[in-house]
């Protein structure tokens, strides 16, 4: 999926929250996108996915603007936040009801759910639990799944690793080899988001500073000089 900003701009008061000239990627690839906290990667996030409206500019999928069209809501899978669950419903409930929003029969729900099964655990698939119970890390787990039931071609995940091990970068390194997707991963974790992505963005204030193959790592040290990280 081609990804294009242009001219995208979002202000709070006098503070820039996102202020992007032009920028493209096309995949399949994995983007870290980086920055401390305030430099506005969880705002771009929901610009890209039109929970948030632009001052200007826009963003556009495959060619289609997020703000004017929602064909492409079909093709893009996302968890940000907690707000995204329903905590009254038990993990098993939540994905009954987003697979049948995805039209999903019985079958195809299961399969799609147990692909995930070691990932998932048995907190999440056998205890029944509310979704508002479970641990901080199996809501996360909870979320990320459902983001990827309908099998997107682009997948949006913001600060994925804050409740993770690493072994969430497998999956979604093995889910972008198989699906052919780009995968968006914001973090302000270097060492998981060199692990993890091909290309990083760095980010900060707003504007992108930084556009960098990570192919091998190759990013790491820039980034470790950059941010000042020292052994």
């Amino acid at each position: 999926m081609e990804i294009k900003i242009h001219n995208l701009k979002k202000t709070y008061g006098s503070k820039t929250a996102v202020d992007i000239s032009d920028y493209t990627l096309q995949g399949p690839e994995i983007l870290g996108l980086m920055g401390n906290n305030g430099a506005g990667k969880t705002t771009l996030f929901r610009l890209m996915l039109d929970l948030l409206k632009a001052d200007s500019g826009n963003v556009c999928l495959d060619g289609t603007d997020v703000s004017q069209c929602e064909d492409w809501k079909s093709h893009v899978g996302a968890y940000m936040d907690e707000s995204f669950l329903i905590d009254y419903l038990t993990p098993e409930e939540y994905f009954q009801f987003c697979g049948r929003m995805y039209g999903f029969d019985a079958a195809t729900l299961h399969e799609r759910i147990y692909r995930y099964e070691r990932f998932l655990g048995d907190e999440i698939l056998k205890e029944k639990k509310y979704i508002r119970n479970l641990s901080a890390g199996n809501k996360q787990k909870t979320g990320i799944v459902t983001a990827l039931l309908h099998n997107p071609e682009l997948v949006i995940l913001d600060e994925p690793f804050n409740f993770l091990d690493p072994t969430s970068q497998s999956l979604l390194k093995h889910y972008c080899e198989e699906q052919k997707a780009t995968i968006l991963v914001s973090s302000h974790n270097l060492s998981h988001t060199v692990d993890l992505s091909t290309r990083i963005v760095l980010l900060e204030q707003g504007h992108l500073l930084r556009d960098l193959d990570n192919t091998d790592g190759a990013a790491g040290t820039e980034l470790e000089n950059y941010f000042e990280v020292k052994e």
